[in-house]
């Protein structure tokens, strides 16, 4: 197989300033729900590239569990990596890739942790198994192996096993990324594809434009 060889020529849709929205979250509602009337697996799954103090990247897939007027939202521990990374540096990048549309997202923009009591409603909303999963794991740290997890768990389970509502541990919660650049990105013929950019004026207004591929 050689791996140079391989591509794909784009032809599904086509972008122009005139197909989007004037503010960029009321576009990526739009384009979210026709990846949702798509029946895509998980298009809530996004990368989340942070940086470290040092200049350090790292990515991962997380998934989007909220998108208001004002930003995205997604939970984690924030004694993970990428809460730690968060702590030192809030600057992040997101990516929406929707293959089967043809279409990517980007998001740049300044992650905050939410309220506690908004953390405490997701996180009341979760199976149980889940919830204990956030309690019984330390995130990212180093562990001896597979056994070392699964005895975490079930002392978790036994220890709250007479409690009907768990109670969110203070290292897990919510992040909210209010953005400051977002791209909209359509697959085209012969690479001339489609990019639209959303950039946030000092005024808190969206400026739009067409940039090449």
């Amino acid at each position: 197989m050689n791996i140079a060889d391989l591509r794909q020529d784009y032809r599904q849709k086509s972008l122009d300033l005139s197909d989007t929205a004037a503010d960029a979250l009321t576009q990526f509602q739009a384009w979210f729900q026709e990846a949702l009337n798509a029946h895509l697996l998980e298009p809530n799954a996004m990368t989340l590239a942070t940086c470290s103090r040092a200049g350090k990247p790292a990515a991962r897939i997380v998934l989007l569990k909220g998108v208001t007027e004002k930003g995205f939202t997604f939970f984690t521990n924030y004694e993970s990596q990428k809460g730690q990374e968060l702590d030192e540096n809030p600057q992040v990048a997101l990516i929406f890739n929707w293959l089967d549309l043809q279409r990517q997202v980007r998001i740049e923009g300044i992650a905050t942790k939410i309220a506690a009591h908004l953390s405490d409603a997701y996180f009341q909303s979760r199976p149980r198994m889940s919830q204990l999963g956030a309690i019984a794991s330390p995130q990212s740290r180093v562990v001896t192996d597979r056994a070392f997890l699964e005895k975490s768990m079930q002392n978790a389970i036994e220890a709250h096993a007479q409690m009907p509502v768990l109670p969110r541990p203070a290292h897990w919660g919510g992040y909210e990324i209010v953005p400051e650049r977002i791209e909209f990105w359509q697959g085209r013929r012969s690479r001339l594809h489609d990019r639209i950019v959303y950039t946030k004026t000092e005024t808190g207004d969206w400026e739009r434009s067409r940039v090449a591929p």
